[in-house]
């Protein structure tokens, strides 16, 4: 029985099973009597991995590149290399593949195969 709850002249959807173990999915799990800064920590830690904004994602896929789990960490270490030097924004040149990250988010903006070959609003290159 779907049943809709009404809480401050809002309507909210019933969630299904489904939908909590997504959410419990991508939740950091926090053990129970962790102290504010355990868990300050692992959301640090948690926002520290590279991500892939929307548009990254579509033009991965629009591109047929599929990254490898060592490229991700190679990737990742530019981005940490890119870091260290104070670059903003970053290309970061992998195999024969270009991505632009914005170097303070971890985010990877967008990607570029072989085939073009200008790149603008970086303040900085890394080759990994």
């Amino acid at each position: 029985m779907d049943i809709l709850q009404i809480n401050r002249n809002m309507i909210i959807p019933p969630v299904s099973n489904k939908d909590v173990a997504q959410i419990n999915q991508n939740t950091p799990q926090i053990k129970e009597g962790a102290s504010f800064a355990q868990i300050m920590d692992n959301t640090i830690n948690n926002s520290r991995q590279l991500q892939f904004s929307k548009h990254a994602s579509v033009r991965l896929s629009d591109r047929n590149i599929e990254l490898t789990g060592s490229q991700l960490a190679r990737i990742e270490e530019g981005v940490t290399r890119a870091q260290s030097k104070g670059i903003r924004d970053s290309l970061v040149l992998i195999d024969n593949i270009a991505l632009v990250v914005n170097v303070a988010n971890k985010v990877v903006v967008t990607a570029i195969n072989q085939q073009d070959q200008v790149f603008t609003n970086i303040d900085g290159a890394v080759i990994v």
